[in-house]
């Protein structure tokens, strides 16, 4: 299916801003602003140059799904500082920004999509381009942000490479179920309960995803969702005859959700005919406790589909014991997040410094 296209690529304007020094590895750390073409939105970033180096790789950090500052913060961990404090002393430069309403950046979060995001991590590689030392420009992805990724960078000859860390490399549809069955089964209540959640779920996904962006979308959640709740109720009467139902499906949330911008555009992404026009090396990590994006068919479908189309530039690999986020993980379920110490597996950057040495 094809993603709706609502930016231009685009040409940047940079603004400078203070500089902080990093006293451990002496790179360089400035504060930066650019704008693309129509100057619709002006991102707010921290651009950090290794150094002792006057030539140098550079990529742009993209986050996943959620409004997320240029650190990367989630559930308290910040992986994108960590990740680009690693790079910058590797040598490579890195431009975080913030997300779209979020910090220093303007626009608004909740109506942009996946490919909105896209053309804003090429914003971020122009702005790269014009920097002084920038040899090569390359994309890291976590996330939703792998799927930006990708299309960015089937997009534009200025992404000479590409890492996804629990890239989405499944269609929105998949990942969605993928997602909503691990979840389901790390959660604490009966074998009953979770098959009815996996029911009203799959039914309420395969009707968002036949109606998208059509006016029937709204009138057919509900229906779908009466529909099921009539016979839900009526098999539990009968197994569950005394018992209270404390089971419950927020139909409102899930319809103003459904009928956003950025879930329609997610359900009907198809990450293949992007991965078909990648010629570039391309690293794709994912930890085995994720239960947001499981690493088997994502990873699967980066491997499969690139070397199928003639790139032979492809790395994947499985890192035991992290969750998402990449950190070790005990039940490994979202609760358990800020709890976790660390913000960087230190075995996933080495796989990333070890993967990047050909670029230096």
């Amino acid at each position: 299916m094809s993603i709706r296209r609502c930016l231009a690529v685009v040409w940047i304007i940079m603004l400078a801003g203070p500089q902080v020094y990093a006293q451990a590895t002496g790179a360089r750390s400035t504060n930066v602003y650019f704008s693309n073409k129509d100057k619709s939105i002006r991102f707010g970033g921290t651009l950090t140059i290794p150094a002792s180096r006057k030539s140098f790789p550079a990529v742009v950090l993209v986050s996943g799904t959620g409004k997320q500052d240029r650190d990367g913060t989630m559930a308290g961990h910040k992986m994108f500082k960590a990740l680009a404090d690693s790079l910058a002393a590797a040598g490579i430069a890195v431009l975080r920004t913030d997300d779209r309403g979020t910090g220093e950046t303007n626009g608004v979060y909740e109506t942009a999509t996946t490919r909105d995001f896209a053309n804003d991590a090429l914003a971020a590689i122009s702005f790269l381009r014009l920097q002084p030392g920038v040899r090569v420009t390359g994309l890291i992805g976590h996330s939703e942000g792998g799927a930006a990724a990708i299309i960015a960078a089937a997009e534009s000859k200025e992404v000479a490479f590409v890492i996804t860390l629990a890239g989405l490399a499944t269609t929105g549809i998949q990942a969605l179920k993928l997602q909503n069955n691990a979840i389901i089964d790390a959660a604490p209540i009966s074998d009953y309960d979770k098959n009815r959640h996996r029911t009203i779920t799959t039914l309420m996904f395969d009707t968002a995803y036949r109606y998208a962006y059509t006016p029937e979308l709204e009138p057919r959640l509900r229906a779908t969702y009466n529909a099921w709740k009539h016979a839900d109720d009526s098999a539990y009467a009968k197994d569950k005859a005394g018992e209270a139902d404390h089971m419950r499906f927020f139909l409102e949330s899930y319809i103003r959700q459904a009928t956003g911008p950025w879930y329609q555009c997610h359900l009907r992404y198809d990450p293949v005919p992007f991965l078909r026009q990648i010629k570039v090396p391309f690293l794709a990590l994912n930890g085995n406790k994720d239960i947001m994006v499981p690493y088997k068919e994502n990873l699967a479908t980066i491997e499969t589909v690139l070397k199928e189309n003639g790139n032979n530039q492809v790395t994947v690999k499985v890192l035991p014991g992290l969750n998402h986020l990449f950190l070790h993980c005990e039940s490994c379920t979202n609760s358990e997040l800020p709890q976790l110490k660390g913000d960087f597996a230190p075995e996933a950057w080495t796989v990333i410094s070890k993967w990047m040495q050909m670029f230096l």
